[in-house]
């Protein structure tokens, strides 16, 4: 068998991962205003990065959210299109090498997806996502760029903005960590910083998310959840959500390539 492409094409960026003898060999990531002009950069893109004809490959698989303005054969390529939430539970657990979790999905929106070997459902999702950071920081400080809101972020201070546990009890509570947010953007403060709100945007984007997930495994055995898409590789995801370990019990994972997690598993 030649070269396999899966091409995870989302609400705001596109993903593609080649895969030749079972194994990965390359990625790419491109944003673009529109997902038919996103997938067939990005397609262009990798072809070009790793001197390829389109005749080297031998079939792609085509999923997410904007696949469904694509009908054609790309490129003149055999193209199948894969459903997104069966492509986010088989990468998900391909790139872990567990046998079932809690697929959290991170891009434009959060999916959140029950998987196991033999199984795999969409229980719900949160339009708080990816999204939400870029909408809420292009009208709150005027960038729309994630690479900017990152950097502002990195000096941020939570004090600033949220309301946590500390501000509002007077004593601890053994099952409330002091540091727990009680509101988010609950104190925000005349002072604060451009970079205090970035940081409090993408805090109340990944505490949404967490929280989700908690709730969605209260009456399961299940006990790891998986952490995939866009902003799995934003430096608070992992702040964030490994404290959900500390009061729940459950273990938030986000594995190497966990952005191209979907378009894996549509190669599956």
């Amino acid at each position: 068998m030649g070269i396999v492409l899966g091409i995870d094409v989302g609400g705001s960026t596109t993903k593609i991962v080649g895969v030749r003898d079972k194994k990965c060999f390359g990625t790419l990531q491109v944003r673009a205003a529109d997902q038919v002009t996103s997938m067939y950069g990005a397609m262009g893109n990798f072809l070009s990065r790793h001197d390829l004809r389109p005749t080297d490959i031998s079939i792609i698989y085509l999923t997410g959210v904007g696949s469904s303005f694509i009908n054609e054969q790309i490129y003149g390529i055999e193209t199948k299109k894969v459903n997104e939430f069966t492509s986010i539970g088989r990468g998900a657990l391909s790139l872990t090498g567990l046998d079932e979790a809690l697929v959290v999905s991170m891009g434009t929106g959060t999916a959140l997806v029950k998987t196991t070997k033999s199984e795999i459902t969409h229980i719900g999702g949160s339009g708080v996502g990816g999204g939400t950071v870029i909408g809420l920081a292009s009208q709150m400080l005027g960038k729309s760029d994630v690479d900017a809101i990152l950097a502002l972020a990195e000096k941020g201070d939570l004090r600033n903005i949220d309301l946590s546990v500390s501000d509002i009890l007077g004593n601890k509570v053994q099952s409330l960590p002091f540091d727990l947010t009680a509101a988010n953007f609950g104190k925000i403060k005349s002072t604060a910083s451009d970079s205090d709100i970035a940081l409090g945007i993408i805090n109340m984007v990944f505490e949404t998310a967490g929280m989700l997930a908690v709730f969605a495994l209260q009456n399961e055995t299940i006990k790891n959840v998986i952490v995939t898409g866009s902003l799995a590789v934003f430096p608070q995801a992992e702040i964030v959500l490994s404290k959900f370990k500390n009061i729940t019990g459950i273990s938030f994972i986000i594995p190497e390539n966990a952005v191209f997690a979907t378009a894996l598993g549509a190669t599956l």
